[in-house]
């Protein structure tokens, strides 16, 4: 038994209570209430649930549920994509609050996933990771992008979607860091060759590259795709699509989650412009500084074909046109 004070804000508790027993709601709002309460009721905006209304409260209201269990672990239930900002920042707070020595994240995708940190602050980064809002890639003249479920890539028999089934998989079982064996096990399943390493450093605004590999000679000649490692984005051939990938990358590893999506764009190289269909998958890998490595796996959907003078004089004014009414 141990007496609880003011552990969780909004509540004030002075009697005697089994830790392992207590158990708190954080509302879309964030406001904390126990889960028989007329608070959480008022905030279920049901006063006689006859069913699971804790449950039907995380999975379909935001609401986050947090437990502790046994004084050692506090176990925090979820479903990332319908939590708002103040509850997150709420259960941040509390994460920070609680003093236990574990923390379990049960969250809701397709189905119900599992992790442990023996971490607050890991605990935290994770909580942000999982509920970072998906981001949608700006659709310009040139460029456009539709996002795609990456949940197949992750799947057991993923044949389908190789090769990137391949990097998925790794990635999982890696715990998203980035090593020697992470290369070894690219380059003994031949997939270098089709990969793009872009290197954040979340001090720099600007990714730059860290690897090219032989299959994008389309957009970069032999020589330029040696001479472009270490560079910045904006040194791209084509800087007005240099620009628009370089968002994602920002943003894929700001939020640690792998993005997968259809991408068709008509790419400058040099005075010409060819159009291209591909399919592209991220992944973003820790590293043992603060520089976050994001892989760039293509696969092409047809063949690339040239644009005529023309229509790359079009496209390019259709840019400064949008340029200049930004």
């Amino acid at each position: 038994m141990a007496r609880v004070g003011r552990l969780w804000p909004g509540c004030v508790r002075h009697a005697e209570v089994p830790l392992q027993q207590l158990t708190m709601l954080v509302t879309t709002d964030g406001q904390s209430v126990l889960p028989d309460s007329e608070a959480f009721r008022a905030a279920l905006g049901d006063p006689d649930p006859d069913y699971d209304a804790v449950g039907f409260a995380v999975r379909n209201l935001g609401f986050v549920k947090l437990q502790v269990l046994d004084r050692l672990v506090t176990e925090i239930e979820l479903h990332p994509r319908n939590v708002e900002l103040p509850a997150l920042l709420a259960v941040e707070q509390l994460v920070d609050e609680v003093g236990t020595n574990l923390f379990r994240i049960r969250y809701l995708e397709d189905e119900w996933h599992s992790e442990i940190s023996a971490s607050a602050d890991h605990t935290v980064a994770r909580l942000r990771e999982l509920c970072a809002p998906a981001f949608e890639p700006s659709q310009a003249p040139r460029f456009a992008s539709e996002v795609k479920d990456v949940a197949p890539l992750f799947a057991a028999d993923g044949r389908e979607y190789a090769p990137f089934s391949q990097l998925a998989q790794k990635w999982r079982v890696s715990f998203g860091h980035f090593d020697d064996n992470t290369l070894s096990f690219v380059a003994n399943n031949q997939l270098m060759s089709n990969l793009v390493i872009i290197g954040v450093n979340p001090h720099d605004p600007d990714p730059v590259f860290r690897y090219v590999g032989a299959d994008h000679s389309t957009w970069l000649d032999p020589k330029e795709r040696f001479e472009i490692i270490g560079q910045r984005m904006e040194n791209m051939p084509d800087k007005d699509y240099g620009s628009w990938v370089s968002d994602l990358y920002r943003n894929t590893a700001r939020n640690g989650q792998p993005h997968y999506d259809r991408v068709t764009a008509s790419i400058r190289r040099h005075e010409k412009l060819y159009r291209t269909s591909y399919e592209r998958f991220l992944l973003p890998w820790k590293t043992g500084t603060d520089e976050v490595l994001v892989t760039v796996c293509n696969r092409r959907l047809g063949g690339d074909a040239a644009a005529s003078p023309a229509a790359a004089e079009g496209d390019n004014s259709r840019s400064k046109k949008a340029a200049k009414s930004s």
